[in-house]
């Protein structure tokens, strides 16, 4: 069976279908996770022109289609 580190604390833990919290080692670190990315602590990459867009900052008849 593989093994991998958490991508919260590092802990090797085995890659099992039965662990309710993969790919993290535990609740805890499956949580910590989550607030970081509700504390937009992690933010995917995009293009701007599409981020203001979908925010309203442009003006829609600005956008190149």
């Amino acid at each position: 069976m593989r093994e991998y580190p958490c991508p919260q604390c590092q802990t090797k833990v085995k890659w099992r279908t039965d662990n309710e919290y993969r790919p993290f080692c535990s609740e805890r670190c499956q949580k910590l996770d989550l607030g970081a990315w509700a504390q937009e602590e992690y933010a995917i990459a995009g293009d701007d022109d599409e981020n203001d867009a979908s925010t309203g900052l442009l003006d829609p008849s600005e956008e190149d289609y």
